[in-house]
């Protein structure tokens, strides 16, 4: 069972990743902004009131509306979504129903999508160098 402190660490560990000052969120630079790639997703339990963060899912950003619905499809359990994200690549993980291994894996497909093309390349070189 994956926890916050594994999301840091695997998030943490990519090139140029910075965490929120006031939430559980990170975000990698691109051409100056940061741009968020996983953070905690905020629950509207009251639809009159505003959302609350619920540190038990996080919302991880995917790479299209199609790897959203192979997630969707793939693990109910571990996976789901909301209309607020209805159109947005991104999904809903329950944290406490996937393994380190699998959220470290989406942590870094997620940073992926968002990072310059420049960084995710020589990050791409630099574990292939590692693993020569």
């Amino acid at each position: 069972m994956a926890t916050q402190e594994d999301i840091r660490r695997a998030a943490l560990a990519l090139p140029q990743t910075v965490e929120a000052d006031d939430r559980f969120a990170f975000s990698v630079l691109n051409k100056g902004k940061a741009k968020g790639f996983a953070w905690v997703w905020m629950e509207r339990v009251d639809p009159k009131k505003a959302r609350i963060p619920n540190p038990e899912v996080i919302a991880i950003r995917v790479a299209d509306d199609a790897e959203k619905q192979a997630l969707l499809a793939e693990d109910g359990d571990k996976f789901f979504t909301e209309p607020h994200y209805n159109g947005y690549p991104a999904i809903l993980v329950r944290v406490a129903a996937i393994e380190p291994d699998e959220i470290e894996e989406l942590v870094i497909d997620a940073w992926r999508c968002m990072a310059p093309k420049a960084l995710v390349a020589a990050y791409d070189e630099e574990a292939r160098m590692g693993k020569g």
